[in-house]
């Protein structure tokens, strides 16, 4: 009996795929367009005339260089810092190994403004390093950098040289050259991949910081981010925030090329790997990878420490007056409601965004992981793979704006509406949802999908069997990813969040721009709150996640 062939699921795939490119259309390119078009097309037809202006302020220009310094300083402090870490987590066995793992990848998680909140605390003229009179400086923006962008390092560098095939090494000590003709000649060709693609990541996420930059900059340090929210809310100058906007935007695009273009070359260097290596024990050679070991356990311990002892004192006692004051609405006239029910908004929130994250990702990871036969296809899925990565070439302030004033009218007046906030933060978490789940859908050989539809499986069936045991877990992690990110994003919410049903990010931030010991206790306290939230579904993450590399 001759089987009927079934049409491919490809078809099928393509069609699914218009679903979140329509919620990119109305939700990312719309907002972004109505706020360029405030900017540029003031009354209805181009005017580029204020652009040499904006670009010709002393102002703009000194943003500008503080962007570019202090992320590409961020970036190489990270390096020097991170690749010693990598090679001691990832390369040695040592008792407590995992935790310091977990301590690593913690501060990438944490909400930025909690962040801020931590270094502010830290430095500043009460804090336990008051005394070096850094407060006020850059100093505190770029460890700021540092510790919230270690474990892109630690994580992406360190993943791939564990997997490394020790023998090319091996073979190269054993001709003659020393450990470090070693490490240029052999480790560092393979690493440098990796090493190139964590690089760019970082410089991304330390150009386009917020919370942080907001947080400890004040009016004298500001990043092309922090200048687009001035410009926006302060001074209503659009055309302003628009060319920075644009600027910022042809900046990161650049910027996820190059990473675009490394992972793929990462991807390749992984297939000439060797099976995975087991970890030695630490020799006298490996003492100065783990000094920074421990220099990088106090930059992280240190901050968080400060924030906790603060919020448990008041008026120079031990107390838990700021956390009871967390779940008394009439704690401060600052605040429309109590800081206990903003977390409840913020969970509430961080939940549907979730959903709305996953809902949407899964989708746009099983199109662009395929590998269709055709050039015109291949096109077409390398475009739909770039569309979903713009949501992280530009800034979370234009976009929270944007829906201001752009879905303002039926059929979408949202203006007043809850969802936007969900929606908003749904389209920060989506990017990294696909990079989570396309890559673990890359590696599943196609063969195998063939191999059960040569036994009978339909085009569905075979897809199922094969790619849903290695999805199960990265689903978790992705689910847990999106959480954390939705719990703590701030720059899109900022705007959008509701007097009367901000989230923790948004009352922290009004807390600490309020003056008096009260105010700053119960940020304080508020920022314990969050980050203790946002360490647990992290940790959960931690133990769900595949280890792979390139999932930041």
């Amino acid at each position: 009996m001759t089987r009927t062939p079934t049409r491919s699921p490809g078809f099928a795939l393509g069609a699914l795929a218009l679903v979140p490119l329509a919620f990119l259309a109305v939700f990312f390119v719309l907002p972004v367009g109505g706020m360029l078009a405030r900017g540029f097309w003031p009354d209805g037809a181009l005017d580029l005339s204020g652009v040499p202006e904006v670009l010709g302020r002393s102002r703009t220009l000194r943003v500008l260089w503080f962007t570019l310094w202090s992320s590409a300083a961020g970036t190489v402090l990270t390096l020097v810092l991170g690749l010693p870490v990598a090679f001691a987590l990832y390369r040695l066995r040592f008792q407590g190994r995992g935790v310091l793992r977990a301590l690593v990848v913690m501060p990438f998680v944490l909400p930025t403004v909690v962040v801020g909140v931590m270094f502010r605390s830290l430095l500043s003229s009460g804090g336990p390093l008051g005394f070096l009179g850094l407060g006020g400086t850059w100093v505190p923006i770029l460890l700021a950098f540092v510790f919230f962008n270690l474990a892109v390092v630690v994580r992406t560098v360190g993943g791939m040289w564990e997997g490394l095939d020790r023998r090319a090494e091996e073979s190269a000590a054993t001709l003659g050259a020393t450990p470090w003709q070693v490490w240029r000649t052999v480790t560092l060709p393979a690493l440098a991949p990796a090493v190139v693609s964590a690089a760019t990541l970082v410089f991304l996420f330390c150009s386009t910081a917020f919370g942080v930059v907001l947080t400890l900059g004040g009016l004298r340090y500001g990043t092309v981010e922090t200048e687009i929210y001035l410009l926006t809310t302060q001074f209503l100058d659009l055309q302003g925030a628009a060319v920075l906007s644009v600027l910022q935007l042809v900046a990161v695009v650049a910027m996820l090329t190059v990473a675009a273009r490394t992972r793929a070359g990462r991807e390749q260097s992984l297939t000439r790997v060797g099976a995975r290596a087991a970890a030695r024990r630490p020799r006298r050679g490996d003492i100065p990878a783990l000094v920074v070991v421990g220099v990088v356990v106090g930059l992280v311990l240190l901050p968080v420490g400060t924030l906790v002892v603060r919020s448990l004192r008041r008026g120079g006692a031990w107390t838990l007056a700021n956390y009871r004051a967390l779940g008394d609405p009439e704690a401060t006239p600052a605040l429309r409601v109590s800081v206990g029910e903003a977390v409840e908004n913020s969970l509430r929130t961080a939940v549907d965004a979730t959903v709305l994250a996953m809902v949407l990702g899964v989708v746009v990871a099983l199109v662009v992981s395929r590998r269709p036969r055709g050039a015109r296809s291949r096109r077409a899925v390398s475009v739909v793979d770039g569309a979903f990565m713009l949501p992280l070439g530009i800034s979370a302030v234009t976009v929270g704006f944007g829906f201001l004033i752009t879905l303002d009218r039926p059929p979408l007046d949202l203006r007043t509406s809850p969802v936007l906030v969900p929606i908003a933060q749904a389209m920060v978490a989506l990017p990294l949802v696909v990079r989570t789940l396309a890559p673990v859908l890359r590696s599943v050989d196609p063969r195998q999908r063939e191999a059960a539809a040569a036994l009978g499986a339909g085009p569905w069936r075979a897809a199922w069997t094969t790619e849903a045991p290695v999805l199960a877990r990265p689903l978790l992690a992705a689910t847990g990813f999106a959480f954390a990110v939705s719990l703590g994003e701030f720059g899109a919410t900022s705007f959008l969040a509701r007097p009367d049903r901000p989230t923790v990010p948004v009352v922290i931030y009004q807390l600490i721009s309020r003056p008096g010991a009260e105010h700053l206790g119960m940020a304080l306290a508020a920022s314990v709150v969050l980050a203790v939230l946002t360490v647990v579904v992290m940790g959960v993450v931690e133990r769900l996640r595949v280890g792979s590399v390139g999932t930041f």
